[in-house]
């Protein structure tokens, strides 16, 4: 398994539904794994997972909603179905609201979970494509000089070169110079452009 690829990772204790979801999802082309357990998933969960998880809301040891807490905690951004044979209304308006996509009932249609999961694959790819591309805004600020960014900073913030360069004790056309490095480094034309940018930056990942 490799973490860049989407897979959908189906959480149960019922071995029957594993594999009858395994089944479902392989005629389709989705690619699955399967755990036995919570605590099976959380053994061999990194933050570079890709793809979706099927979870069972009642499983011995960890619940499905411990699972969802944990993920939380971890900043996960996986999509989470939730699964039941019990129609435990409390339950699902729990998970719904710590941010689960859907709690679905068994027995379920299998258009139903499809029509379901390829929501939530679609979710996860615009979630990881908006990801690589922050931290690349990042990594492109990051290569800015100490005085690059600097200059950064106030220009972004609306300052004048003259008083960016009394405040930097720094000549006027010192700063022109480095203002005109900044925007070249960062890729930008117009100063719009420039705090637009900053603005990306300081934006928490989904």
């Amino acid at each position: 398994m490799t973490n860049n690829e989407q897979r959908i990772h189906i959480i149960d204790d019922d071995e029957g539904i594993r594999q009858g979801l395994n089944l479902l999802f392989e005629t389709v082309g989705l690619p699955c794994q399967l755990y036995h357990s919570a605590n099976d998933f959380l053994v061999q969960y990194n933050s570079d997972l890709r793809g979706c998880l099927i979870v069972d809301i009642r499983m011995p040891g960890i619940s499905g909603l411990e699972l969802q807490e944990k993920l939380i905690e971890m900043e996960s951004t996986l999509p989470i179905i939730f699964i039941s044979g019990h129609g435990d209304i409390p339950m699902a308006v729990e998970a719904m609201r710590h941010g689960a996509l859907d709690f679905i009932r068994k027995p379920f249609r299998e258009q139903d979970i499809l029509d379901r999961i390829n929501e939530a694959l679609t979710q996860e790819m615009l979630t990881h494509q908006y990801r690589l591309e922050h931290q690349a805004l990042l990594d492109k600020i990051a290569s800015l000089s100490l005085r690059e960014k600097q200059i950064f900073m106030k220009v972004a913030a609306g300052e004048m070169n003259k008083s960016i360069a009394i405040d930097l004790e720094i000549s006027e056309r010192t700063v022109e110079v480095h203002r005109s490095q900044v925007m070249k480094k960062l890729k930008v034309r117009t100063l719009a452009q420039l705090v637009n940018l900053k603005l990306q930056s300081e934006l928490t990942q989904p």
